[in-house]
């Protein structure tokens, strides 16, 4: 709930007027995101690219479901890095950890062998990634413990842009390095990245006040002998599982990225089970996650068409699109990123728009407005599908427009979904629903991973245009909905002062 407070003592040094911890945060996330996104620039294409060129060779829809459960991977294990966090060892801790994992990751796959250095490597980073996003986002709701709604939105918009600052770098970057093959040139480029993100955090702890020093509800002894052994328990039967499963000769790429979407699916649906039956929840906390779950539902929606830029509309960029710009022909993997260039620029300006308004564009309607735009660029990506169904390589100019109208559904969506996870989360669970938030990613990725392989039938016009439809449709559902959602997370109308830059 907001105190009322609205900026940082007179005085105080600030980063574009927010809490200098938010200079350390930004920067650290920064550089995690360029080596993030750099790599997953060019993921699609190095594992569908043949033996002899360096690749994995694998084929496109295959590819595309790797693609969906590494990235549902990322997603799917913040849930146990919230916990980690909120349990045992506190959310900056966490962070350092998941920071060197991935980086770990990283120098895996930029070994000059292909194989069990590339799926370690997707592992580790996977694993990291999971550690390292919630908490990151749950020390930036720290550090406005105090402040009212629109500040914190506003903050999450300028942490954002750092976001996309460093995926705008990573894509321009690693895809260059990797041009004639140096795919594990890219991958060690990734790996400096993550390098320099680690030694910004170290260095700039002390800006954080304190922030994630101590888990909010540390288990007490007997509960971590009893976590312990049931962690022993459950990775002893899932690697015996699993090692059975590859010697019945069954096990396939495809096929485990089924069970991984089943499992993405289920787990959800447990843990809002489990949080609705916990004691440690006050009626007040119920209220608002009672909302929260059509918000999750929501934003699976949005990334399920949202994160196809990586697979299916990268695979467009490469196949079906005029690469060639002024005589100079650019790599498929930059396409994408006037999507990061986009937000750089304009994030700014709907961070003051949206700390200007306050609570009269409430998260539900953002939430609404993101859908419905999202959806309509998948409506420009079936009409260029369908002229690139005629065998003709279609302008740049169709795929910049699909990222520029997806840039404005983001911009809506997104950093409302840190600010309003980091608002309603039960205190006993911040950063696991910090977890669950990337959960909703995981879901629409995983989904969107399968839903692919939709198009060994279907027309890509008509794949497209589906997409569309089911993102429209959820945002006006939504929309109806904005009143009562709204009471339930008790937002109410005030327009904050907005605090001047310095």
């Amino acid at each position: 709930m907001a105190s009322g407070r609205s900026g940082p003592p007179v005085g105080e040094r600030t980063f574009f007027g927010h809490p200098r911890g938010l200079a350390t945060l930004f920067g650290t996330e920064m550089w995690e995101r360029f080596s993030y996104y750099g790599m997953r620039a060019v993921l699609v294409l190095f594992l569908t690219a043949p033996v002899a060129r360096g690749g994995m060779g694998l084929p496109e829809t295959t590819a595309v479901g790797v693609y969906g459960v590494y990235i549902a991977s990322v997603y799917l294990l913040a849930l146990v890095g919230g916990w980690l966090a909120d349990r045992l060892l506190g959310a900056r801790r966490t962070v350092l950890a998941g920071a060197l994992i991935i980086m770990a990751g990283h120098v895996s796959m930029a070994m000059p062998m292909a194989g069990g250095f590339v799926w370690l490597g997707l592992v580790l980073i996977a694993l990291g990634s999971g550690l390292l996003k919630p908490n990151m986002s749950a020390l930036v709701g720290e550090l406005y413990r105090h402040e009212d709604d629109a500040r914190r939105d506003s903050g999450y918009t300028v942490f954002y842009m750092g976001i996309n600052l460093g995926a705008f770098l990573g894509i321009m970057v690693v895809p260059w390095l990797q041009t004639g093959g140096r795919w594990h040139l890219a991958f060690g480029a990734a790996a400096v990245g993550m390098a320099i993100g680690l030694a910004q955090y170290i260095r700039g702890r002390a800006t954080l006040c304190g922030a994630g020093e101590e888990p909010d509800h540390r288990l007490t002894p007997e509960e971590q002998r009893r976590f312990k052994l049931v962690a022993g328990v459950g990775l002893s039967a899932g690697t015996a599982a699993l090692a059975l499963w590859a010697l019945s000769g069954t096990l396939t790429v495809d096929r485990f990225a089924l069970v991984l979407t089943v499992v993405t699916a289920a787990v959800p649906i447990a843990y809002f089970a489990f949080l609705f039956s916990s004691r440690e929840i006050t009626a007040e906390e119920r209220t608002g996650l009672f909302a929260y779950v059509w918000l999750f539902l929501a934003a699976a929606i949005f990334w399920l068409v949202y994160d196809q830029a990586g697979s299916a509309l990268l695979l467009f960029a490469k196949h079906d699109t005029d690469l060639d710009v002024f005589g100079f022909s650019i790599p498929p993997g930059w396409v994408g990123n006037v999507n990061s260039l986009a937000i750089i620029l304009v994030a700014p300006l709907f961070a003051q728009m949206f700390l200007k308004a306050g609570t009269r564009i409430s998260t539900p309607l953002k939430f609404a407005v993101g859908l419905v735009v999202v959806g309509l660029s998948f409506v420009v990506m079936s009409v260029a599908a369908g002229i690139a169904s005629g065998g003709v390589k279609v302008s740049v100019m169709w795929l910049l427009s699909v990222y520029l109208i997806q840039t404005v559904g983001e911009l809506f969506l997104s950093p409302a979904g840190l600010s309003v996870t980091n608002k309603l989360a039960p205190r006993a669970f911040e950063n696991q629903l910090m977890g669950l938030w990337f959960l909703s990613m995981a879901l629409g990725d995983s989904v969107g991973g399968q839903a692919y392989r939709l198009t060994r039938v279907v027309p890509m016009p008509a794949y497209y245009l589906a997409l569309a439809l089911a993102a429209i449709a959820a945002g006006l559902v939504m929309l109806v909905f904005v009143r009562k959602l709204r009471v339930l997370m008790a937002e109410h109308d005030h327009v904050p002062p907005v605090p001047a830059p310095s």
